[in-house]
């Protein structure tokens, strides 16, 4: 199971994730978010990632000459797009700036079936994307609801490796070791306030997620 902390704004949360063995950071360039960052900012907290942790910036229909503008000022690995990009757009854009790119899908338990969260994945799949993120769906917001979707909308046939998202916390993260996703990504669970991580809800996050590595370590009090 790879885990992505989301929604940094601090530095000193920047290096705690990384020493807890986070796969992926997530930086938000959505500026109606309140864990959005600066180019400034961006600069400052991407140079603190080690090598072998991804940097993922999280996008919501961002025009193009913005992206191009964030990927020649900002260091990261891939491309998040959390808003209504079509896979033709995702494409598009991703190929201007050379990124690979996931695609955040919001699931509304109401409307959505197995069938029709599997046509998506596939589509965004053909499209070129190397992962997709699944969400819980809000009318007014793009993510960050800390909201859960019905579990059983996730398809076991996904054409696409599945990163879930969505109201995780350490207490109900071991819940999805079962299910048949790649990752998880969690922001509010995580936080002591929005865009403040509180280390030791990260540090109980992934020893929830890594329970088995990190047997060892909590024996010989590491940890």
């Amino acid at each position: 199971m790879h885990v992505k902390f989301c929604g940094f704004t601090q530095l000193s949360d920047i290096q705690t994730a990384a020493q807890l063995g986070a796969d992926a950071v997530g930086l938000v360039f959505y500026p109606p978010s309140p864990r959005a960052v600066t180019i400034a900012q961006a600069q400052t907290l991407s140079a603190a990632v080690p090598v072998f942790v991804s940097v993922v910036a999280l996008v919501v229909n961002m025009p193009k000459d913005e992206l191009i503008n964030l990927a020649s000022n900002v260091s990261f690995d891939i491309i998040q797009f959390h808003g209504d990009e079509t896979p033709e757009q995702c494409q598009q854009l991703a190929g201007m700036v050379n990124k690979r790119w996931i695609k955040a899908l919001r699931i509304n338990t109401e409307q959505d079936s197995l069938d029709s969260v599997r046509a998506q994945i596939a589509q965004f799949a053909t499209a070129g994307a190397s992962s997709i993120l699944l969400d819980a769906y809000h009318q007014h917001k793009y993510g960050g609801t800390g909201a859960r979707f019905d579990w059983s909308l996730i398809p076991h046939d996904s054409a696409l490796p599945i990163v879930l998202a969505g109201g995780l916390d350490a207490d109900n993260v071991a819940a999805t070791l079962d299910l048949p996703i790649y990752g998880v990504d969690v922001s509010g669970g995580i936080e002591v306030d929005k865009g403040k991580k509180d280390a030791a809800k990260m540090r109980a996050f992934m020893k929830a997620v890594k329970r088995d590595r990190w047997q060892n370590a909590t024996v010989t009090g590491a940890i």
